[in-house]
């Protein structure tokens, strides 16, 4: 006979809370209004900078290059809410240190990536007619 004792059930349902129901931790879940809401600003959010560029929008390459980097900072917001359910309750406070993380490497990527490029467009220059004619 295999009855198990009185008040026991079976190895998934011993009541000590392991469910997946009784998760409780303050972590905000995502829903499906709340993906596709992620979503549509994502999309938004890269088909203004997009627009901006293609369309020439600003005379000022430089007017332009902000605009489309503090798109992309509103957008990693928008990712960090909507899909990494970032938010103050969740974590126990693990949020502001990840979210101070996050903000530490996006200017230092930003920062570094802009240094790049303009010491690879100050080197890197196609020689003028004056500097071809001295080449051997």
């Amino acid at each position: 006979m295999s009855a198990q004792p009185h008040g026991h059930a079976g190895h998934h349902d011993h009541g000590h809370g392991h469910g997946h129901d009784d998760h409780h931790d303050g972590a905000a879940h995502g829903t499906f209004k709340g993906y596709v809401t992620g979503f549509l600003l994502s999309v938004i959010l890269t088909a203004i900078p997009f627009w901006l560029v293609m369309g020439e929008v600003f005379s000022s390459p430089r007017v332009t290059a902000a605009l489309v980097m503090a798109f992309a900072v509103v957008q990693i917001v928008v990712h960090m809410i909507y899909f990494l359910h970032m938010n103050g309750k969740s974590e126990g406070g693990w949020t502001m240190l990840a979210l101070i993380f996050t903000l530490i490497l996006v200017v230092i990527t930003i920062a570094g990536s802009l240094w790049v490029m303009y010491h690879l467009d100050t080197n890197m220059m196609p020689m003028g007619a004056h500097d071809m004619r001295s080449m051997p």
